[in-house]
């Protein structure tokens, strides 16, 4: 009973389109900001921050910027890596060769330049789709693999293929305690989250949704595919960028181009069929999972085994842990194609109702 919008009359246009339209979802949405901001810093440690936390919202930022292609956009890409990569060296050359070049500003820098990347290897949707698509922007991947290992402009001369980041200062505020890489990312994926919303809602939106049901009906009401199938490559692979570049700098600290390979690719796409395809929520629950699944079985699997004298290696974590993954992405794709977003959203309607019968 207390999830329900009884008497909550909307009087204008403004307020029947805002984002959260019930004022309990607004309610538990500045309670989640608030305590995000405020909770960690109180009870964390560094531990929980570096293994936990600041890779889980960076995560979340990425399949945010997947889901817009993906989700919203019906457009298949397994070159998300790729554009993760073109943000962190992008940000990280314009970071060394710039004088007093700002970190918030090459960061978004590097989004742009993976916007670029991310706009041409997208060309081929106006032609091909599905898994045509999907082999394209593989090509991205190793194409960027490639470039940034044999390269070595792009990696400063280093003999190793590796670069690093050195301290990292935001407008005078130096980024170098957990907490406070932990508190940056944070105002990044807050940001991109709330744009990423409002976004999804807005006329473009709408359009690239079309496009995802059916983009022959789309265009014979009006809707050019060219324009949205390229806006949503651009808008994904500038997030995705500026994903890279906090990958890169605030998370990792040095980096080499194995730290973007297709397997990170894959992950993302993982996070956003498990946590739900168009749905903003779905990227944070899919990141949670797939950050503290590998936690959870770490600690979980010697302790169902110890009892039957059997030894638990990283590499049997490992097997387990992709099992769980496959058998789960399988079971998402029959059972609940939307993800626990889907879940979420069938829970808070019957606590809509509840305690009456439906």
């Amino acid at each position: 009973m207390l999830y329900r919008e009884n008497g909550q009359f909307k009087t204008s246009y403004r307020a029947d389109q805002q984002i959260f339209p019930i004022a309990q979802d607004r309610i538990a949405i500045l309670l989640v900001i608030a305590f995000a901001f405020i909770g960690p810093l109180a009870l964390g440690n560094e531990y929980l921050f570096r293994a936990i936390l600041i890779p889980f919202l960076i995560l979340s930022l990425a399949a945010i910027g997947l889901n817009i292609l993906v989700g919203y956009c019906g457009q298949i890409s397994l070159g998300t890596g790729a554009f993760m990569a073109v943000g962190a060296y992008a940000a990280y050359n314009f970071m060394i060769r710039v004088d007093g070049m700002p970190l918030v500003v090459a960061m978004l820098l590097g989004g742009l330049a993976a916007t670029m990347v991310g706009v041409f290897f997208g060309i081929p949707s106006l032609r091909v789709k599905g898994l045509y698509l999907a082999v394209a922007t593989l090509a991205a991947q190793y194409f960027v693999d490639w470039a940034f290992i044999r390269i070595k402009w792009f990696t400063n001369d280093s003999p190793s293929g590796s670069v690093s980041a050195g301290t990292l200062n935001a407008f005078g505020w130096t980024v170098n305690e957990p907490h406070e890489k932990y508190v940056f990312v944070l105002l990044f994926v807050v940001v991109f989250a709330l744009l990423a919303k409002n976004l999804v809602r807005s006329a473009i939106g709408r359009e690239w949704m079309a496009i995802r049901d059916m983009d022959v009906a789309a265009s014979v009401i009006g809707i050019r595919p060219v324009y949205a199938k390229l806006t949503a490559f651009a808008v994904s692979s500038f997030i995705v960028g500026v994903a890279g570049a906090l990958w890169a700098f605030v998370h990792l600290g040095s980096w080499e181009p194995a730290a973007f390979n297709i397997q990170r690719s894959f992950q993302l796409l993982f996070m956003i069929i498990i946590g739900g395809l168009g749905s903003i929520m779905g990227c944070f629950f899919g990141a949670a999972f797939i950050v503290i699944l590998p936690i959870v079985l770490n600690q979980a699997l010697p302790l169902l085994a110890a009892p039957f004298g059997i030894e638990v290696s990283t590499a049997l974590v490992a097997h387990v842990e992709f099992m769980i993954f496959g058998a789960l992405i399988v079971f998402f794709l029959i059972v609940e194609p939307h993800g626990l977003a889907r879940l979420w959203s069938i829970a808070k309607e019957k606590l809509r109702l509840w305690p009456f019968p439906h």
